[in-house]
């Protein structure tokens, strides 16, 4: 095995984690700017197009959690020092727990009115962060097998519901059941994303951090059949309907949405399944993505190199023009500012989807730059602060 320099970065990372962090401000876009607010994986009812620029997203959060966990890793490896890896992702975990529920919440919402909050993916990285720091004193073999149990076995908890355990319901909703939670006088928390399997996302993407010690060609080899595996478990898996989704999928008369129902898997928490499509294929590509180390390569991986900086950011800038675009064409300000307004199925507000491409594209364009310098600065000076951005 080979052991990584302290300064050297692991390539296809950076470019993976950027490609997903472009392709999540596009899931955000359609939130905020476009005109259809119905479910856009409504196979009946949405356009192919529509259906397809929602499901293309769902490959960002798991993927980002995974590379969270082999990152981790790959930090231990720099330091061999597990007390001050876990003490950073400790700390760091926290941190991401109080953004969601400050920074990045008022970007989401444009208001400190907390009658209404939302447990989003940077909770579930925070919290799984949280938990990693504790893993990391198991040995390897007994950190991947807590992620596979996790990741496996989660689906054969579908069947128990939240409302079965009385006034502790909000326990099963953090941990596996997605739904609001009601408290106090008129406040409400919305747990969109539960943490199971998200923790065991994070520790199988920890012990995947182990291929990249391996040398060029056995690292490649294993990158393949670890993908491969991951795509041919899910086809067989989907195909029998036997296990891995609660969502089971049927022929159509027509062939596309024959596909759009194979691939329609449950996002909330993630399904078995859901996890096989999205990172299998991710991890079969990594070995390509080592190798672009051309103009695309780098406008990629400069978004991959300050994903937090770059998250924020996009938040408040979509949110941002969409208030400033809807002034513009007489939408009163409350669309985007209230409380959940956006995600009102009866809104009326919005673009087509061609301009809701374009207004992505730019807001994409837009934040290059910010984050190619902060890259830069990251690269520059070892501050600190620097690691919780």
């Amino acid at each position: 095995m080979n052991s990584l320099g302290k300064k050297e970065r692991i390539v296809a990372i950076d470019i993976l984690r950027g490609m997903v962090m472009v392709v999540m401000a596009l899931d955000h876009a359609r939130d905020y700017l476009c005109n259809y607010h119905a479910n856009p994986l409504d196979i009946e009812h949405a356009t192919s197009a529509m259906f397809f620029t929602r499901w293309i997203t769902h490959f960002c959060a798991p993927i980002f959690i995974f590379l969270s966990g082999t990152s981790a890793f790959l930090s231990l490896q720099k330091t061999a020092n597990k007390n001050q890896a876990a003490g950073l992702l400790l700390k760091r975990g926290l941190w991401l727990i109080v953004l969601e529920f400050t920074i990045i919440r008022l970007g989401w919402q444009f208001n400190l009115d907390y009658h209404f909050a939302v447990c989003q993916v940077i909770w579930a990285i925070g919290c799984s962060m949280v938990c990693l720091a504790a893993l990391i004193y198991l040995p390897w073999t007994a950190i991947l097998i807590f992620g596979a149990v996790l990741v496996l076995g989660h689906n054969s908890l579908d069947a128990i519901h939240a409302d079965s355990f009385g006034n502790k319901a909000i326990f099963w909703n953090l941990l596996h059941e997605q739904n609001f939670v009601h408290y106090g006088n008129g406040y409400s928390l919305f747990i969109i994303y539960p943490l199971i399997p998200w923790i065991g996302v994070m520790a199988l993407g920890y012990c995947f951090g182990r291929v990249f010690l391996l040398d060029k060609v056995k690292r490649n080899d294993a990158l393949l059949y670890i993908g491969l595996g991951a795509i041919c478990l899910f086809i067989a898996l989907r195909y029998s309907n036997l296990y891995g989704d609660h969502y089971h999928w049927h022929a159509h008369k027509s062939l596309i949405n024959t596909i759009k129902e194979f691939v329609k898997c449950e996002k909330y928490p993630p399904s078995l399944l859901y996890l096989l499509m999205t990172i299998g294929p991710a991890i079969l590509i990594m070995p390509a993505l080592e190798e672009m180390k051309n103009s695309m390569g780098n406008f990629f991986s400069t978004y991959g190199k300050v994903p937090m900086f770059y998250y924020i950011l996009h938040i408040y800038l979509i949110h941002g023009i969409a208030l400033i675009s809807g002034l513009i064409v007489g939408e009163p300000i409350s669309t985007f500012v209230k409380n959940g307004a956006l995600f009102d199925p009866n809104l009326k507000w919005g673009f087509s989807l061609a301009i809701t491409y374009w207004y992505w594209i730019g807001a994409v364009l837009i934040l290059y730059y910010p984050c190619k310098w902060f890259a830069g600065i990251k690269a520059r000076y070892n501050k600190w602060w620097l690691r919780y951005l």
